[in-house]
Protein backbone atom coordinates (compact mmCIF):
# COMPACT_ATOMS: atom_id res chain seq x y z
CA UNK A 1 0.00 0.00 0.00
CA UNK A 2 1.31 3.40 -0.97
CA UNK A 3 0.90 6.01 1.67
CA UNK A 4 -0.57 9.30 0.55
CA UNK A 5 1.40 12.02 2.11
CA UNK A 6 0.05 14.95 4.01
CA UNK A 7 1.40 17.26 1.34
CA UNK A 8 -0.87 15.72 -1.26
CA UNK A 9 -3.98 16.62 0.72
CA UNK A 10 -2.63 20.09 1.38
CA UNK A 11 -1.92 20.65 -2.30
CA UNK A 12 -5.31 19.36 -3.37
CA UNK A 13 -7.07 21.59 -0.87
CA UNK A 14 -5.12 24.59 -2.06
CA UNK A 15 -6.04 23.78 -5.65
CA UNK A 16 -9.71 23.47 -4.76
CA UNK A 17 -9.63 26.72 -2.83
CA UNK A 18 -7.89 28.43 -5.72
CA UNK A 19 -10.44 27.04 -8.16
CA UNK A 20 -13.27 28.15 -5.91
CA UNK A 21 -11.86 31.65 -5.65
CA UNK A 22 -11.34 31.83 -9.41
CA UNK A 23 -14.90 30.66 -10.08
CA UNK A 24 -16.28 33.02 -7.43
CA UNK A 25 -14.35 35.92 -8.91
CA UNK A 26 -15.52 35.01 -12.40
CA UNK A 27 -19.14 34.70 -11.32
CA UNK A 28 -18.88 37.92 -9.35
CA UNK A 29 -17.34 39.71 -12.30
CA UNK A 30 -20.00 38.36 -14.61
CA UNK A 31 -22.74 39.38 -12.19
CA UNK A 32 -21.25 42.85 -11.82
CA UNK A 33 -21.08 43.17 -15.61
CA UNK A 34 -24.66 41.96 -16.04
CA UNK A 35 -25.98 44.31 -13.36
CA UNK A 36 -23.84 47.42 -13.59
CA UNK A 37 -22.54 47.63 -17.16
CA UNK A 38 -24.89 49.89 -19.16
CA UNK A 39 -26.90 48.32 -21.97
CA UNK A 40 -27.57 50.36 -25.09
CA UNK A 41 -30.99 49.37 -26.43
CA UNK A 42 -31.94 49.50 -30.11
CA UNK A 43 -32.93 52.96 -31.30
CA UNK A 44 -36.33 54.23 -30.11
CA UNK A 45 -37.12 51.11 -28.11
CA UNK A 46 -40.65 51.23 -26.76
CA UNK A 47 -42.02 48.56 -24.42
CA UNK A 48 -45.61 48.10 -23.31
CA UNK A 49 -45.98 46.38 -19.93
CA UNK A 50 -49.59 45.50 -19.25
CA UNK A 51 -51.27 45.35 -15.87
CA UNK A 52 -50.98 41.88 -14.38
CA UNK A 53 -47.57 41.05 -15.85
CA UNK A 54 -45.45 38.98 -13.45
CA UNK A 55 -41.83 39.87 -12.66
CA UNK A 56 -40.81 36.88 -14.81
CA UNK A 57 -42.84 38.23 -17.75
CA UNK A 58 -41.46 41.76 -17.32
CA UNK A 59 -37.90 40.43 -17.23
CA UNK A 60 -38.54 38.40 -20.37
CA UNK A 61 -39.98 41.42 -22.21
CA UNK A 62 -37.01 43.58 -21.20
CA UNK A 63 -34.53 40.96 -22.37
CA UNK A 64 -36.38 40.45 -25.64
CA UNK A 65 -36.34 44.20 -26.28
CA UNK A 66 -32.60 44.42 -25.65
CA UNK A 67 -32.94 46.59 -22.55
CA UNK A 68 -31.30 44.17 -20.06
CA UNK A 69 -28.77 41.36 -20.52
CA UNK A 70 -30.20 38.69 -18.28
CA UNK A 71 -33.71 37.83 -17.07
CA UNK A 72 -32.56 35.95 -13.98
CA UNK A 73 -30.43 38.88 -12.85
CA UNK A 74 -33.46 41.18 -13.05
CA UNK A 75 -35.58 38.76 -11.02
CA UNK A 76 -32.85 38.33 -8.40
CA UNK A 77 -32.49 42.10 -8.15
CA UNK A 78 -36.22 42.37 -7.54
CA UNK A 79 -36.05 39.64 -4.91
CA UNK A 80 -33.00 41.13 -3.14
CA UNK A 81 -34.39 44.64 -2.80
CA UNK A 82 -37.47 46.12 -1.14
CA UNK A 83 -40.26 45.00 -3.40
CA UNK A 84 -42.27 47.90 -4.81
CA UNK A 85 -44.91 46.84 -7.26
CA UNK A 86 -43.59 47.18 -10.79
CA UNK A 87 -45.81 49.63 -12.64
CA UNK A 88 -47.68 48.86 -15.84
CA UNK A 89 -47.34 51.30 -18.71
CA UNK A 90 -45.39 52.17 -21.81
CA UNK A 91 -41.68 52.72 -21.31
CA UNK A 92 -39.35 54.26 -23.85
CA UNK A 93 -35.65 53.43 -23.66
CA UNK A 94 -33.53 55.83 -25.67
CA UNK A 95 -30.11 55.72 -23.98
CA UNK A 96 -27.76 53.28 -22.26
CA UNK A 97 -28.79 52.25 -18.75
CA UNK A 98 -27.78 49.75 -16.09
CA UNK A 99 -30.12 47.08 -14.78
CA UNK A 100 -30.75 48.98 -11.51
CA UNK A 101 -31.60 52.10 -13.51
CA UNK A 102 -34.06 50.18 -15.68
CA UNK A 103 -35.55 48.53 -12.60
CA UNK A 104 -35.87 51.89 -10.84
CA UNK A 105 -37.80 53.41 -13.74
CA UNK A 106 -40.33 50.58 -13.76
CA UNK A 107 -40.64 50.63 -9.96
CA UNK A 108 -41.31 54.39 -10.05
CA UNK A 109 -43.73 54.13 -12.95
CA UNK A 110 -41.66 56.49 -15.10
CA UNK A 111 -43.91 55.77 -18.06
CA UNK A 112 -43.95 57.43 -21.46
CA UNK A 113 -46.88 59.68 -22.33
CA UNK A 114 -48.00 60.57 -25.84
CA UNK A 115 -48.85 64.27 -25.97
CA UNK A 116 -51.83 65.08 -28.21
CA UNK A 117 -52.93 68.64 -28.83
CA UNK A 118 -56.52 69.08 -30.01
CA UNK A 119 -57.02 72.64 -31.32
CA UNK A 120 -60.35 74.41 -31.04
CA UNK A 121 -62.58 73.61 -33.99
CA UNK A 122 -61.15 70.17 -34.73
CA UNK A 123 -63.76 67.70 -35.93
CA UNK A 124 -63.83 64.10 -34.77
CA UNK A 125 -62.15 63.27 -38.09
CA UNK A 126 -59.28 65.64 -37.29
CA UNK A 127 -58.98 64.25 -33.77
CA UNK A 128 -58.93 60.68 -35.06
CA UNK A 129 -56.02 61.54 -37.33
CA UNK A 130 -54.19 63.32 -34.50
CA UNK A 131 -54.55 60.21 -32.34
CA UNK A 132 -53.17 58.04 -35.11
CA UNK A 133 -50.27 60.43 -35.70
CA UNK A 134 -49.44 60.21 -31.99
CA UNK A 135 -49.24 56.42 -32.20
CA UNK A 136 -52.25 55.81 -29.98
CA UNK A 137 -54.39 53.82 -32.41
CA UNK A 138 -55.77 53.95 -35.90
CA UNK A 139 -57.96 56.85 -37.02
CA UNK A 140 -60.69 54.43 -38.05
CA UNK A 141 -60.74 52.84 -34.59
CA UNK A 142 -61.03 56.23 -32.89
CA UNK A 143 -63.84 57.24 -35.23
CA UNK A 144 -65.66 54.04 -34.33
CA UNK A 145 -65.39 55.02 -30.66
CA UNK A 146 -66.59 58.58 -31.36
CA UNK A 147 -69.58 57.24 -33.28
CA UNK A 148 -70.61 54.53 -30.82
CA UNK A 149 -69.81 55.71 -27.29
CA UNK A 150 -72.69 58.18 -27.11
CA UNK A 151 -73.66 56.93 -23.67
CA UNK A 152 -70.86 59.21 -22.42
CA UNK A 153 -73.07 62.22 -23.17
CA UNK A 154 -76.55 60.68 -22.98
CA UNK A 155 -77.47 62.57 -19.81
CA UNK A 156 -77.27 65.98 -21.49
CA UNK A 157 -77.39 65.06 -25.21
CA UNK A 158 -79.69 62.02 -25.43
CA UNK A 159 -80.15 62.39 -29.21
CA UNK A 160 -76.44 62.62 -30.00
CA UNK A 161 -75.36 60.47 -32.95
CA UNK A 162 -71.68 60.76 -32.04
CA UNK A 163 -69.35 62.48 -29.59
CA UNK A 164 -68.82 65.36 -32.03
CA UNK A 165 -68.88 68.62 -30.10
CA UNK A 166 -68.03 67.02 -26.77
CA UNK A 167 -64.40 65.98 -27.36
CA UNK A 168 -63.03 69.08 -25.72
CA UNK A 169 -60.03 70.83 -27.33
CA UNK A 170 -57.03 70.62 -25.04
CA UNK A 171 -53.54 69.16 -24.73
CA UNK A 172 -53.74 65.61 -23.39
CA UNK A 173 -51.19 63.10 -22.17
CA UNK A 174 -52.15 59.53 -22.94
CA UNK A 175 -50.39 56.20 -22.57
CA UNK A 176 -50.97 53.21 -24.78
CA UNK A 177 -52.16 51.18 -21.79
CA UNK A 178 -55.33 53.30 -22.01
CA UNK A 179 -58.01 52.23 -24.43
CA UNK A 180 -59.34 54.60 -27.06
CA UNK A 181 -62.63 54.51 -25.16
CA UNK A 182 -60.85 55.77 -22.04
CA UNK A 183 -59.15 58.53 -24.02
CA UNK A 184 -62.44 59.70 -25.52
CA UNK A 185 -64.01 59.61 -22.05
CA UNK A 186 -61.23 61.87 -20.76
CA UNK A 187 -62.01 64.41 -23.50
CA UNK A 188 -65.70 64.31 -22.62
CA UNK A 189 -64.82 64.71 -18.95
CA UNK A 190 -62.86 67.84 -19.85
CA UNK A 191 -65.94 69.15 -21.68
CA UNK A 192 -68.04 68.55 -18.56
CA UNK A 193 -65.57 70.47 -16.41
CA UNK A 194 -65.56 73.49 -18.73
CA UNK A 195 -69.36 73.37 -19.10
CA UNK A 196 -69.72 73.46 -15.33
CA UNK A 197 -67.19 76.28 -15.08
CA UNK A 198 -69.09 78.54 -17.52
CA UNK A 199 -72.55 77.54 -16.29
CA UNK A 200 -73.65 75.55 -19.33
CA UNK A 201 -76.42 73.26 -18.12
CA UNK A 202 -79.54 73.96 -20.20
CA UNK A 203 -80.08 73.31 -23.92
CA UNK A 204 -76.59 71.82 -24.12
CA UNK A 205 -76.90 70.29 -27.63
CA UNK A 206 -78.31 73.54 -29.04
CA UNK A 207 -75.58 75.67 -27.47
CA UNK A 208 -72.79 73.31 -28.50
CA UNK A 209 -74.11 73.08 -32.06
CA UNK A 210 -74.22 76.87 -32.36
CA UNK A 211 -70.79 77.16 -30.74
CA UNK A 212 -69.35 74.68 -33.22
CA UNK A 213 -70.54 76.81 -36.16
CA UNK A 214 -69.19 79.97 -34.56
CA UNK A 215 -65.88 78.24 -33.89
CA UNK A 216 -65.50 77.26 -37.53
CA UNK A 217 -66.48 80.71 -38.81
CA UNK A 218 -63.97 82.85 -36.95
CA UNK A 219 -60.72 82.40 -35.10
CA UNK A 220 -61.03 85.88 -33.54
CA UNK A 221 -62.37 85.37 -30.02
CA UNK A 222 -63.60 88.94 -29.75
CA UNK A 223 -65.82 88.44 -32.83
CA UNK A 224 -67.49 85.26 -31.74
CA UNK A 225 -70.40 86.81 -29.77
CA UNK A 226 -71.20 88.98 -32.81
CA UNK A 227 -71.05 86.02 -35.20
CA UNK A 228 -73.33 84.11 -32.83
CA UNK A 229 -75.77 87.04 -32.89
CA UNK A 230 -76.02 86.81 -36.69
CA UNK A 231 -77.00 83.16 -36.57
CA UNK A 232 -79.46 83.63 -33.71
CA UNK A 233 -81.02 86.55 -35.59
CA UNK A 234 -81.42 84.40 -38.70
CA UNK A 235 -82.96 81.61 -36.63
CA UNK A 236 -85.41 84.09 -35.14
CA UNK A 237 -86.50 85.16 -38.63
CA UNK A 238 -86.62 81.53 -39.84
CA UNK A 239 -83.93 82.30 -42.41
CA UNK A 240 -81.51 79.62 -43.54
CA UNK A 241 -78.23 79.91 -41.67
CA UNK A 242 -76.19 79.56 -44.90
CA UNK A 243 -73.13 78.42 -42.93
CA UNK A 244 -70.40 77.12 -45.23
CA UNK A 245 -68.74 75.00 -42.49
CA UNK A 246 -71.93 72.98 -42.12
CA UNK A 247 -71.81 72.04 -45.82
CA UNK A 248 -68.19 70.98 -45.48
CA UNK A 249 -69.14 68.81 -42.51
CA UNK A 250 -72.00 67.23 -44.46
CA UNK A 251 -69.49 66.12 -47.08
CA UNK A 252 -66.98 64.95 -44.48
CA UNK A 253 -69.63 62.66 -43.07
CA UNK A 254 -70.07 61.02 -46.47
CA UNK A 255 -66.37 61.12 -47.35
CA UNK A 256 -66.98 63.35 -50.40
CA UNK A 257 -65.26 66.55 -49.26
CA UNK A 258 -62.55 67.49 -51.76
CA UNK A 259 -60.72 70.02 -49.61
CA UNK A 260 -62.48 73.12 -50.92
CA UNK A 261 -66.07 74.23 -51.23
CA UNK A 262 -67.68 74.88 -54.60
CA UNK A 263 -71.04 76.36 -55.53
CA UNK A 264 -72.38 72.95 -56.55
CA UNK A 265 -71.65 71.64 -53.04
CA UNK A 266 -74.29 73.96 -51.61
CA UNK A 267 -76.96 71.66 -53.04
CA UNK A 268 -75.76 68.56 -51.19
CA UNK A 269 -78.71 66.72 -49.68
CA UNK A 270 -77.94 66.51 -45.99
CA UNK A 271 -79.61 67.85 -42.84
CA UNK A 272 -76.22 69.41 -42.09
CA UNK A 273 -76.52 71.59 -45.20
CA UNK A 274 -77.81 74.84 -43.72
CA UNK A 275 -78.31 76.29 -47.20
CA UNK A 276 -81.02 73.74 -47.98
CA UNK A 277 -82.48 73.15 -44.53
CA UNK A 278 -83.56 75.93 -42.17
CA UNK A 279 -82.60 75.85 -38.52
CA UNK A 280 -79.60 74.42 -36.76
CA UNK A 281 -78.03 71.23 -38.11
CA UNK A 282 -78.93 68.07 -36.18
CA UNK A 283 -75.73 68.19 -34.14
CA UNK A 284 -72.38 69.93 -33.69
CA UNK A 285 -70.08 70.18 -36.72
CA UNK A 286 -66.85 70.47 -34.71
CA UNK A 287 -65.56 70.59 -31.16
CA UNK A 288 -65.75 74.16 -29.87
CA UNK A 289 -63.55 75.68 -27.21
CA UNK A 290 -64.54 77.70 -24.16
CA UNK A 291 -64.68 81.06 -25.98
CA UNK A 292 -67.06 79.78 -28.66
CA UNK A 293 -69.27 78.12 -26.04
CA UNK A 294 -69.50 81.36 -24.11
CA UNK A 295 -70.33 83.26 -27.31
CA UNK A 296 -73.15 80.83 -28.06
CA UNK A 297 -74.44 81.26 -24.51
CA UNK A 298 -74.10 85.06 -24.47
CA UNK A 299 -74.33 86.45 -28.01
CA UNK A 300 -74.16 90.17 -28.68
CA UNK A 301 -77.45 92.01 -29.13
CA UNK A 302 -77.39 93.18 -32.75
CA UNK A 303 -79.52 93.50 -35.85
CA UNK A 304 -76.89 91.93 -38.08
CA UNK A 305 -77.96 89.23 -40.52
CA UNK A 306 -74.83 88.87 -42.67
CA UNK A 307 -71.07 88.86 -42.35
CA UNK A 308 -68.14 88.39 -44.69
CA UNK A 309 -64.38 88.28 -44.28
CA UNK A 310 -62.49 91.55 -44.46
CA UNK A 311 -59.42 89.77 -45.81
CA UNK A 312 -57.43 90.39 -42.61
CA UNK A 313 -58.68 87.71 -40.26
CA UNK A 314 -61.82 89.54 -39.18
CA UNK A 315 -65.28 90.18 -40.62
CA UNK A 316 -67.58 92.95 -41.78
CA UNK A 317 -71.17 92.73 -40.56
CA UNK A 318 -74.34 93.94 -42.26
CA UNK A 319 -78.00 94.46 -41.33
CA UNK A 320 -79.38 93.93 -44.82
CA UNK A 321 -78.42 92.49 -48.18
CA UNK A 322 -77.47 95.85 -49.67
CA UNK A 323 -74.89 96.48 -46.94
CA UNK A 324 -73.68 92.91 -47.24
CA UNK A 325 -73.11 93.24 -51.00
CA UNK A 326 -71.01 96.34 -50.40
CA UNK A 327 -68.95 94.42 -47.85
CA UNK A 328 -68.52 91.53 -50.28
CA UNK A 329 -67.23 93.95 -52.94
CA UNK A 330 -64.84 95.46 -50.41
CA UNK A 331 -63.54 91.99 -49.59
CA UNK A 332 -62.99 91.23 -53.26
CA UNK A 333 -61.06 94.46 -53.71
CA UNK A 334 -58.95 93.70 -50.66
CA UNK A 335 -58.11 90.23 -51.93
CA UNK A 336 -57.39 91.60 -55.39
CA UNK A 337 -54.89 94.10 -53.96
CA UNK A 338 -52.74 91.28 -52.61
Amino acid sequence: MVAIGKGFYTGTLRALITLFLVVTAAVGGWAAWVVHAPVTPPANTSLLLHSGYSTRRIAAELKKAGVIRNELAFRIWHWAHPKPSLKAGEYRFERAATLPQVYGRIARGDIYFHVVTIPEGYTMFDIAQAMEDAGLGSASDFLRVAETQTQLVSDFAPEAKSLEGYLFPNTYQFTRTQSLEEMAAEMVHQFRQVAQQIGLSADVPRVVTMASIVEKETAAAEERPRVASVYYNRLGLKMALDADPSVIYAEQLTGTYSGSLHHADLAVKSPYNTYRFAGLPPGPIANPGKSALEAAMHPDRTNFLYFVSDGNGHHRFARNLEEHNRNVNAYRRAVGMR
